[in-house]
């Protein structure tokens, strides 16, 4: 079976599998309109299956012949794991169940990057200087569940998306105030990685480890809690919180941004970002991005922006759904047909 992928046969399920929700739509055909179905609480339901089955196949009478799903983790063999919920994603038993032709999976940050050609001016949220080169890398990264990263590289005149994982970046303290909270940092591991402090979960811990470093009881429990708290000014470390949370992204965000020698521009996905881009607009998220030491005139050519772009990943599948030779995708070990 070939690697590459000519064409898909339509309709075509597309999906982005987060760790919290899946975002389903269907393509009746390569022109159509993408039909989007509601969202889905990956905990309401026992596998993926069962929530295709319900809201797409069920509510919505679609009757995909082929599938294109964005997953949350690294994807090998016939069985993938979520990284962040407790679905597997088995494509052999979808085709079985649903009569599908073929399903291709991606990495959910991979869909995130095929829809970076897609954007628009209108569609970014600009922070701080710099040019977008329309041809030089790009680079994407997101905190949600988890903290996810992805580059999309222009060749032969074809986009070609770089998978990774690059959201376990080591990530450390810098600043004297990072010396003062760094320790209370709870951690699963020995490392603290970019992930453990840029996610929902990550946003938590870094509340509780700044509440801890002054001595104080901690009075919020949720992500929301802490970014509302934040933002409206209302609790002293929420506020420091999202500061830093900003500070950090910045530091890795500059650090995949250097990899890839990011030209094209560095885009935040995800809602955290949007919801709290006041605070990264304020100048600690460019300012951390720019500080590396002895390329900071390197940095300073690169622009920042958040993806203000609702359902940006499904965007991205749905154009690589319409016209796979748009991108150069190898798909070995990622396709399966019935």
């Amino acid at each position: 079976m070939s690697a590459w992928l000519d064409n898909l046969p339509f309709p075509v399920l597309i999906g982005d599998i987060g760790g919290t929700n899946a975002r389903f739509a269907v393509i009746e055909h390569a022109t159509a309109a993408t039909l989007r179905v509601p969202n889905v609480h990956t905990a309401t339901y026992e596998t993926i299956d069962d929530a295709i089955a319900d809201v797409v196949i069920d509510k919505a009478g679609a009757r995909p012949k082929s599938a294109v799903l964005a997953l949350a983790g690294p994807i090998a063999g016939d069985r993938v794991p979520l990284t962040n919920c407790d679905w597997v994603v088995e494509p052999k038993k979808s085709i079985a169940r649903f009569g599908l032709a073929e399903v291709v999976l991606l990495n959910d940050f991979e869909a995130q990057s095929l829809a970076l050609p897609e954007l628009t001016p209108g569609d970014l949220d600009p922070i701080g200087e710099g040019e977008m080169t329309p041809t030089g890398a790009r680079v994407v990264i997101g905190p949600g569940t988890g903290l996810g990263a992805g580059a999309l590289i222009r060749t032969r005149d074809i986009w070609v998306p770089v998978p990774g994982e690059g959201g376990h970046i080591g990530l450390g303290p810098i600043t004297e105030r990072d010396l003062e909270v760094w320790p209370h940092v709870e951690r699963h591991g020995p490392r603290v990685t970019a992930e453990t402090l840029l996610s929902g979960a990550g946003m938590v811990r870094l509340y509780n480890a700044v509440c801890a470093s002054d001595g104080v009881a901690p009075a919020l429990e949720t992500p929301a809690a802490v970014t509302a708290a934040g933002l409206a000014g209302s609790d002293k470390q929420a506020a420091e919180t999202l500061a830093l949370f900003a500070e950090h992204l910045g530091r890795a965000a500059g650090d995949v941004a250097l990899v890839f020698l990011a030209y094209g521009g560095v885009y935040l996905a995800g809602g955290i970002t949007t919801r709290i881009a006041p605070v990264l607009k304020a100048g600690g998220f460019r300012a951390a991005f720019l500080d590396k030491w002895p390329h900071q005139r390197l940095m300073e050519r690169m622009a920042t922006a958040i993806v203000a772009k609702e359902d940006a990943a499904l965007a991205g599948i749905a154009a690589f759904a319409r016209n796979p030779a748009r991108f150069g995708m190898e798909l070995g070990g990622r396709r399966w047909r019935g």
